[in-house]
């Protein structure tokens, strides 16, 4: 075969493959051809027409930009780079400058053996994100005071509808109207998504000034305090939190946790749940994210907490071990029951937190802290001087003035420019001479000496007592007292516990991680290079619309070639997640419908095979879930869908379908599915989860889909992080453009935007470089043979492995899309095999297990993706025989059905190697299953681990743990 691609029927012959498609692709030409051997075809052509229904293929050339050599991508994200104005910034607004160490910086944060892990969902092979997630845990306990949390949410604005939601669930009265008192000192952004995802709920908002507040009416359920407030203003709320509990409401406060470090926690101010950003513990601002929120709350609500908590249990052999904890909390189990739709959470950024506690300690934290609020104290006494006024008195690192005219002011402002400092000014007239600044740990003396300058000569003496934080509010609980904060000071230290923990985890720079519909593909470094660059990463998302030409020109492109990929007239990007995209989706289809006068369509038709984040999704956004069949051979009973669409005609407002299927299979009736719902008035919501199988081939928004979500950190290459940052942006039809969501801090979305999903404008905008060199380097062509290819993959593993293991759905020709699901139902019947225990012994195979248990119990979803090579492949395959031969020996009752490789699976080094083994198997079995393991084998830090014993007794704080736990 040559090394282009053939061209599809009424196309023309675009420029040959970039060299990029030659490295992103696994598999080499005579690999290709091989497999296409294998399964009797000429051509990848040839294959894409036996598993894809012609009616859906494109039959015009997608025409994205001439692609980009690696060299040449760099140079052009350095040019756009350098386009940003890198202003230093005291804006403040929840995003403030830290210092990432840099052993963080490259050892974490830019080291594919943390970027490219998979969420902990094999906690065996993933024990040092979970010791770092749970060092996240504790260090939000620690600083909050409450002693539950989570290992981190998406953004403060998300978390804090989180735990408006949250409140009102565990609310005990009934409401006519729930009400939640929000405090107008919180951060703008964060008000504007806590009102925008309260509306469809039916949650009504009252922004106002809390601290005078003396009464709570019936339908109030909770309260929403700043602390400190966006200005800076900290208050002491004691007094209105006793009057709430006394009056039976919930109390959440949102607190920027750096600052917990030396005001007294919210636990003591009598808060109930308190949420909110991680960003300055060494995360770069980024124009807005990633950035790892937190959530921590009484014990009352951990069986009710959204997101994911990491806890401590024992492996088989009586070891602790971290796993996570009470999983049927999540979206994938309980649906449209669950407690959030969060999917994608934010692990790499969170264990970039935890790094930051770890490497300074509560003694180094309260070292920046204190200095930075000395700074802050000094820059108010300059104001003083200069006869300026303080908006308050009471305040940690961020300053408030109000200038005594309007001269001065203008004076301030331009010395600032001149300067490249970025201030928060304000344009409501009240305001109109008011200047906050927020200082942060690189605030440099000098930098300090200009901003005071810049108020003026001095003119008095300023008053000196009380000013700062108030000694009411200063902290004296101890906090992050667990020796993991302790321990590693010098960087040889930190080093190597970073290391310790990394070799504890297996990730894609270690084997294959097979997983069906998540699709863990090449994360290539060229892509990964350009996002800690200062010219995108120091960027503040309310910097003006002239300091951020390069943001705009990367945002803008990623939107065109995203669109012209998918075929839709409009794209966001705010969703920061997939389940933020399928949310965006249905409140834009829900604004659609309002505008139309059509406020009773508030149906959603969601197939019994969907995501569990796609009725979550529904139930998030108001809407009412209809759950649609599906046949014997997992596809949609088109006739049962007809008849829950005329039923429901009225009332009709979406149908949301996955395709290619959950179960890997392109249906052969979608478009006759997108006109029974379009025919009875309802949008077709099609999610993008598997669009890899779709990129270069099929574009949904010509197919007639009417919105879609992408998974960035799917199948265009953000890596997932060990859980995250991830990214969901929409596609719209035309006309749904002028509903795509707004924002307060910049203006996006349409004339008629909904409400702002996201706490930042463009969600995390400072991964979308990785996106961009993804689509510049791969081009048109490259896509569309990357697509091929997984397909090819795919069905080379279905076609090795389906004389072992049943294929349990195929679409036409006896072919899958790009993932297969192999049914191990048989082997449990003949041997008593669960499928646990398959995934488990995998792990002594050196590969992370397939998706197991889902869509279907008792099956592995297994997708290659395009990245993996044939040699990988086959070892994969022949793993899995392997493992099937061990079945029949336990079948045949060589080995008892409870002390077996696959019941006792995985096993680790001192296990094998201890002078007590008792099992009816050789260690070199249970260690080396097959001899290329000898030269490479991953090994697993803890047996199996107790599940079960890990949800009777929580624990997610590193202070309630020790070796000997029971």
């Amino acid at each position: 075969m040559t090394n282009a691609t053939p061209v599809r029927p009424g196309a023309t012959k675009s420029a040959e493959l970039s060299p990029f498609v030659g490295r992103h692709l696994g598999p080499r030409e005579p690999e290709i051809a091989e497999m296409l051997k294998t399964l009797g075809y000429s051509s990848l052509e040839e294959l894409m027409g036996a598993v894809v229904p012609p009616a859906l293929l494109d039959s015009e050339e997608a025409t994205l930009p001439p692609a980009l050599t690696e060299s040449q991508c760099l140079e052009e994200l350095a040019r756009m780079a350098a386009a940003n104005e890198t202003w230093r910034s005291f804006i403040g607004l929840g995003y403030q400058s830290p210092i990432t160490p840099p052993v963080i910086l490259r050892n974490v944060l830019e080291n594919p053996g943390w970027y490219t892990q998979y969420t902990p969902y094999q906690a065996e092979i993933s024990q040092g994100r979970l010791e770092a997630l749970l060092n996240f845990q504790t260090m939000a306990c620690d600083l909050t005071g409450l002693p539950v949390a989570n290992a981190s949410l998406l953004d403060e604005g998300t978390a804090a509808a989180e735990a408006m939601t949250m409140a009102l669930r565990a609310a005990k009265g009934k409401f006519t109207k729930p009400t939640i008192l929000v405090d107008a000192a919180l951060h703008p952004q964060t008000i504007a998504v806590v009102v925008g995802r309260a509306d469809p709920l039916g949650i009504e908002v009252e922004v106002r000034q809390l601290d005078a507040v003396k009464e709570f009416p019936t339908e109030v359920f909770a309260v929403m305090l700043a602390y400190p407030g966006t200005d800076g203003e900290v208050l002491d709320w004691s007094t209105l939190t006793t009057r709430a509990k006394e009056a039976g409401k919930f109390v959440i406060m949102v607190a920027d946790l750096l600052s917990l470090v030396a005001l007294k926690s919210p636990a003591a101010l009598g808060a109930d749940i308190c949420v909110g950003s991680t960003q300055r513990f060494g995360f770069p601002i980024g124009f807005g994210g990633p950035h790892a929120a937190y959530m921590a709350t009484g014990d009352s609500f951990k069986r009710t907490l959204p997101g994911r908590i990491v806890g401590v249990s024992t492996d088989r052999l009586g070891n602790p071990a971290f796993r996570l904890a009470l999983q049927t909390r999540e979206q994938h189990i309980r649906r449209d029951k669950a407690t959030s739709n969060i999917c994608t959470a934010q692990a790499l950024p969170a264990v970039v937190a935890s790094m930051y506690a770890v490497y300074h300690g509560p003694e180094g934290l309260t070292e920046i802290v204190d200095g930075i609020a000395a700074k802050a104290v000094r820059l108010a006494q300059s104001a003083l001087r200069a006869g300026h006024k303080l908006a308050h008195r009471a305040f940690l690192d961020t300053v408030s003035v109000d200038f005594a005219s309007a001269d001065s002011y203008s004076d301030f402002l331009n010395k600032c420019r001149e300067h490249r400092y970025g201030v928060r000014t304000y344009t409501c007239d009240q305001l109109a001479h008011r200047v906050t600044i927020a200082l942060d740990e690189r605030t440099s003396e000098e930098e300090l000496e200009n901003l005071s300058s810049f108020f003026g000569a001095a003119t008095g003496q300023a008053e000196q007592s009380d000013l700062g934080v108030p000694a009411a509010l200063r902290r004296t609980e101890p906090f992050m007292t667990h020796e993991n904060f302790h321990k590693y000071r010098s960087e040889h230290e930190m080093l190597r516990y970073l290391k310790k923990l990394e070799n504890r985890d297996l990730s894609l720079a270690h084997s294959m991680i097979p997983l069906g519909s998540c699709t863990m593909k090449l994360n290539a470094t060229t892509e990964m290079i350009p996002i800690t660059w200062p010219g995108f990463a120091d960027i503040h998302p309310a910097a003006p619309p002239e300091q951020t030409k390069g943001y705009q020109e990367l945002l803008s492109t990623c939107e065109e070639m995203l669109a012209e990929v998918t075929g839709f007239h409009k794209i966001s990007l705010q969703p920061n997640a997939g389940s933020q995209g399928e949310y965006a989706g249905l409140l834009t289809i829900r604004a659609y419908h309002h505008s139309r006068g059509d406020h009773g369509r508030t149906k959603v038709l969601i197939p019994v095979s969907a995501h569990g984040t796609n009725p979550a999704s529904a139930v998030l956004a108001g809407l009412e879930t209809v759950p649609v069949k599906c046949d014997p051979s997992g596809n949609i009973d088109v006739a049962h869908l007809a008849e829950q669409s005329e039923k429901h005609a009225s009332e009709l407002a979406a149908l949301m379908i996955t395709y290619p299927s959950t179960h890997g299979v392109f249906e052969e009736t979608l478009l006759d599915v997108i006109a029974i719902v379009h025919k009875h008035g309802g949008q077709v919501y099609l999610d993008g989860a598997n669009f890899n199988a779709m990129v270069g081939w099929c574009r949904p928004g010509r197919l007639g889909a009417d919105v879609c979500h992408l998974n960035l950190h799917k199948t265009f290459c953000i890596p997932h992080g060990g859980g995250g940052p991830g990214m969901g942006p929409i596609g719209v039809a035309e006309h749904l453009a002028p509903f795509l969501p707004g924002h307060t801090l910049r203006q996006t979305g349409g004339e008629k935007a909904i409400a702002p999903i996201s706490a930042a404008p463009w969600g995390s905008a400072s991964i979308i470089p990785i996106v961009w060199a993804y689509l510049r380097m791969m081009g048109s062509e490259g896509l569309r043979k990357a697509t091929a290819v997984a397909i090819l993959n795919a069905n080379y593993v279905a076609h090795q492995l389906h004389e072992t293991y049943p294929i349990l759905y195929t679409g036409k020709n006896h072919r899958v899309a790009h993932e297969c699901i192999l049914d191990l139902r048989p082997m449990k019947a003949r041997a008593g095999v669960e499928v646990e225990d398959v995934a488990k012994r995998l792990i002594d195979y050196s590969f992370h297990a397939p998706t197991m248990s889902w869509p279907v119990a008792g099956t592995l979803m297994v997708e290659p993706t395009e990245s993996e090579g044939k040699v990988e492949l086959d070892r994969f395959v022949s793993a899995m025989r392997g493992i099937a031969s061990e079945c029949a020996q336990i079948e045949a009752e060589t080995w008892d059905k409870a002390d077996n490789p696959l019941k006792n699976a995985p096993h680790t080094a001192p296990e094998v190697t201890s002078d007590n083994w008792s099992h009816p198997y050789g260690r070199e079995l249970a260690a080396y299953p097959v001899a290329v393991l000898k030269d490479h084998k991953f090994w697993p830090h803890v047996a199996r681990v107790d599940n079960a014993k890990g949800d009777r007794n929580l624990i997610c704080s590193c202070n309630d743990w020790s070796p000997s736990v029971e």
